[in-house]
């Protein structure tokens, strides 16, 4: 698994929002479209490309797509 790989498979979960805007260091809250549902599609997308399960805390204790894949990291 690679950070910038991980970046463009979290920036797929957004439909509005131009990829070019995410980078590891990306706070995802600033988006205007992040929402629960973008959270859900976050976990799927980690279940499915990651097989591994993330957790709805793992989400809130995150700030930015970096701190998300370091957690997703660790349980690899």
């Amino acid at each position: 698994m690679d950070l910038n790989e991980f970046v463009a498979n979290f920036a797929n979960q957004f439909d509005e929002t131009d990829p070019a805007l995410f980078a590891p260091d990306t706070d995802f809250r600033q988006f205007d479209e992040w929402s629960s549902l973008i959270a859900l599609s976050i976990i799927a997308m980690v279940d499915e490309e990651y097989d591994m399960s993330l957790k709805g805390e793992d989400i809130k204790s995150s700030n930015t797509i970096e701190d998300l894949y370091k957690i997703v990291s660790s349980k690899r």
